[in-house]
């Protein structure tokens, strides 16, 4: 079974959904292809219940909570959602690439968005022997929920924003909360780190956790170890939550039969959002350029500024709206 589309999105972040919801403005047809079995990327996947502080208009939002609003925004047009479909091969040039999906199906696209940030990825796992076996029971990833920690002692491991902010979450509902890093320093911004001095969090640095070991009440007993010293010291908890970033690679990528010019793993594109290969635009995490921040806010920025460029090249005849009021008006008609 074939397709055929406009634009095709790589990758279902919230930067890809909202170039889908985007490039729906501009009446494209429009496939979005998310390798997980749920939108929203890492927000999604790892971080549901952290808080986003970089989307304009909401002074914090919960990654779980901006995902469904983007997915709202994405039912006002007609595209074609495929998730648990990544992407084995693009071949092709512009105006007629094919791609494959790891099911076996084949579509069409005129022209494709590349937004997959870091590629694949799972979380830095704590390097502990037996940690394995703590997995799902006492030793957590990413925070589903923050009720299930209710009334719990619960120590974080991590010292970015992050970990921070979970540690911050978990203060109103967990009995008491640790945050420990092996650093003196946190390298969350300076605003975050001052929130978690003036909170009950209480703050254990410089530390890593040598040791696991399970009490009989079906606790944790862990042993801490100190950076740079001879000290350890024990502390008991009912969950541990380690934030170390995660471990992400674009490798299926360059599988593909045509495969866009990169640095250092990610995507060279110009102000537009080209890459070298026509018809290709990359947006997000997942490309570099002079400047580049790796926000959400930019990423959003990049989006409709790919979508534009490319349906300019496609229909050169039609003339880009200036405004989204202008978009919208263009529908009703």
């Amino acid at each position: 079974m074939s397709s055929e589309y406009d634009l095709t999105i790589i990758g279902g972040g919230p930067v890809g959904m909202f170039a889908a919801f985007y490039a729906g403005m501009r009446n494209a047809k429009v496939q979005l292809l998310e390798s997980l079995p749920e939108l929203g990327g890492q927000v999604q996947a790892l971080y549901p219940e952290k808080l986003i502080h970089d989307i304009a208009g909401y002074p914090a939002i919960k990654g779980r909570e901006l995902v469904a609003q983007l997915s709202e925004q994405m039912r006002q047009f007609p595209i074609d959602v495929r998730l648990n479909s990544a992407v084995t091969d693009v071949a092709g040039t512009i105006g007629d690439f094919t791609i494959t999906t790891v099911d076996g199906q084949i579509s069409h696209s005129k022209a494709i968005i590349i937004a997959t940030g870091n590629g694949a990825f799972e979380p830095r796992r704590l390097a502990v022997d037996n940690a394995s076996d703590f997995e799902g029971q006492q030793l957590f990833y990413h925070i589903p929920s923050v009720d299930q920690f209710k009334d719990q002692v619960v120590l974080v491991a991590g010292g970015g924003d992050s970990a921070i902010d979970m540690a911050l979450m978990l203060e109103p509902v967990a009995k008491k909360v640790y945050i420990m890093h092996r650093r003196d320093r946190f390298r969350g911004m300076e605003h975050n780190v001052d929130l978690l001095k003036a909170s009950s969090v209480v703050i254990k640095t410089p530390f890593l956790i040598k040791a696991m070991t399970t009490t009989p009440d079906h606790r944790v007993e862990l042993t801490m170890k100190q950076v740079r010293g001879t000290d350890d010291e024990q502390l008991t908890v009912d969950s541990v939550l380690v934030n170390y970033g995660f471990i992400a690679d674009n490798k299926v990528i360059q599988n593909w039969q045509v495969v866009p010019a990169m640095s250092e793993r990610l995507f060279d594109v110009d102000t537009q959002m080209n890459t070298n290969v026509a018809g290709i635009a990359a947006i997000g995490d997942t490309v570099t350029y002079p400047g580049k921040l790796g926000l959400i806010a930019s990423g959003f920025g990049e989006a409709p500024n790919a979508v534009n460029q490319l349906m300019m090249t496609l229909y050169p005849e039609r003339r880009s709206p200036l405004h989204s009021t202008t978009l919208f008006e263009k529908r009703a008609h």
